[in-house]
């Protein structure tokens, strides 16, 4: 742990963003060792007790190792609002900055990211529960496909950054613009921290990620991921709720009940995880200023830590 102006750590925030499987858990671990870090979860997926193997959760070794937040928080039946989730991460950077230790966030869920980083807030649209019984028969009746096609006429650049298999926040962007007559992506308000923020990214070439995805599934099926959604179906959690929209969950929920054999659930989960690869890009673009972009290869981990002692020591001299 290096030394460091009292000043810093309590009005500063780092944060490692980057595509899925492309390596951000190693390199938050390392960095958080070396700059006296605790890291803040910004994935969605890591909030829900149960669900460790398909989310790549880190392990209870990694968390003994350098202190997490915002993991196995919730029950996966648990809904968790951005909003819920902005309160929450916002919280504990506090806390963390009070105890003189530097928040490092750490995930690929673009929503918490814009949400922290650039002070996004939702806009304030009511609720109309009579529209969301509509939505809700409109998926029974024609999927949710059909469902995230209609966001897509209405509202693009929601539905690019939105799962089609994420029916909650499909409606939710529908009935903003239901509501208020315009898109949500036009109603978004920023409010970003006071104090400074750097902002790491980590990538790899789309195809060697694909193979790092393609192995990571592979391992995640030898390591018991079946296993572990037929405990989360058996103690009676739906496949049908939010949580299980996690790349997989419903995917093998199907093999289980018959309606697919493991090698389809495989392709499924294989093409599912490239798709999602792809609208990660739309919330962390190459070109994006604030962002400041690694290719994963050797020696990569001294070039950031080379980059964080710099931005400390501006900070310190400034």
């Amino acid at each position: 742990m290096t030394d460091r102006a009292p000043d810093f750590t309590r009005r500063a925030l780092a944060a490692i963003v980057g595509p899925t499987a492309v390596g951000k858990t190693r390199i938050s671990l390392d960095l958080a060792t070396q700059f006296g870090a605790e890291i803040v979860s910004m994935d969605s997926r890591l909030l829900y007790r149960g669900m460790d193997i398909g989310t790549a959760k880190p392990g209870l070794k990694e968390r003994q190792e350098v202190p997490h937040f915002l993991i196995d928080v919730a029950e996966p039946d648990q809904t968790w609002s951005l909003a819920t989730y902005r309160e929450a991460a916002e919280r504990t950077i506090r806390q963390v900055q009070g105890r003189g230790n530097l928040p490092l966030l750490v995930g690929g869920t673009g929503q918490y990211y814009r949400a922290l980083i650039e002070g996004w807030r939702p806009p304030k649209a009511t609720r109309s529960e009579v529209f969301r019984a509509r939505m809700g028969k409109y998926v029974d009746e024609h999927g949710p496909l059909a469902l995230h096609q209609e966001l897509e006429r209405i509202d693009p650049e929601s539905a690019a950054r939105i799962d089609s298999r994420n029916i909650r926040r499909v409606v939710r962007a529908l009935e903003i613009f239901h509501l208020s007559g315009r898109p949500a992506s036009d109603q978004r308000i920023k409010s970003p921290p006071d104090y400074p923020v750097l902002v790491l990214g980590l990538t790899l070439p789309r195809e060697l990620l694909y193979d790092r995805i393609d192995a990571r599934i592979e391992a995640m099926l030898e390591d018991g991921w079946v296993e572990e959604v037929r405990g989360l179906m058996e103690r009676g959690y739906s496949p049908e709720l939010p949580s299980f929209s996690a790349i997989g969950y419903r995917e093998l929920a199907r093999y289980i009940d018959g309606e697919i054999d493991l090698e389809q659930a495989r392709r499924q989960i294989q093409r599912a995880s490239r798709q999602f690869v792809r609208r990660q890009a739309n919330w962390f673009k190459p070109h994006d200023k604030l962002i400041h972009w690694f290719e994963n290869r050797p020696g990569v981990l001294g070039e950031m830590r080379a980059l964080v002692s710099g931005w400390q020591r501006d900070f310190e001299l400034a």
